[in-house]
């Protein structure tokens, strides 16, 4: 296989296709882009932001394509900090037993690009990951790492993202959101002042 990459081009052009340069051009918005590629384009290794990012996600979407460039999006999801990082080029995950469709894996065996969207729905943040996906079924230390002893489904082998470029987008049309773990102190603040409240009027009202 060949392996070379051109790494006289911008990272960005992973996503600018000549055809997206295209409708850039023709829109208004080229000029911008370009002075962002004559400065590499996006980032491509992992940096302590990314890495406090990931850390602090408990989902994202993982995007595949088969052989016909038919895509496919799957929602993944654990406890903060599933998603791992190995090191500045590569993320990885534990792929457990569920429904045996084995779409991702598939479409992987065909076609190894793949990207991933990770969201921040509580600070209206997002980040756009792009690269390769592998599939590792007999890296014992490596599962291990991956392993939730919480979670009782069966590990059965990990996927291991290679980073090619990542961006973070605006917060635009972002809808705030909140996690249960998020909003349980808010929540449990309110009940126990209702209940003083409570208390306090049985207490007028029988003095009354």
């Amino acid at each position: 296989m060949n392996t070379y990459k051109d790494t006289t081009r911008p990272t960005s052009d992973i996503a600018f296709t000549p055809s997206v340069k295209a409708e850039q051009e023709k829109r208004g918005s080229r000029a911008g882009y370009r002075k962002m590629e004559a400065r590499g384009g996006w980032r491509d290794r992992v940096t302590d932001d990314l890495a406090a990012f990931v850390a602090a996600r408990d989902s994202f979407y993982l995007a595949t394509s088969n052989a016909d460039g038919q895509p496919y999006i799957q929602h993944r999801g654990g406890q903060p900090g599933f998603l791992r990082v190995l090191d500045d080029k590569r993320l990885a995950f534990a792929d457990f037993s569920g429904n045996k469709q084995y779409i991702s894996i598939g479409n992987v065996a065909d076609n190894a690009k793949a990207f991933i969207f990770l969201m921040d729905y509580r600070n209206r943040r997002r980040i756009k990951v792009w690269g390769r996906l592998e599939v590792i079924e007999d890296d014992p230390a490596l599962l291990e790492s991956l392993a939730d002893p919480d979670y009782p489904a069966t590990l059965e082998r990990a996927f291991v993202f290679h980073i090619e470029a990542w961006d973070a987008n605006c917060p635009q049309h972002i809808t705030p959101r909140w996690t249960e773990a998020e909003i349980a102190p808010v929540v449990d603040a309110m009940k126990a002042r209702i209940e003083e409240l409570e208390v306090e009027n049985e207490r007028l009202r029988a003095g009354a």
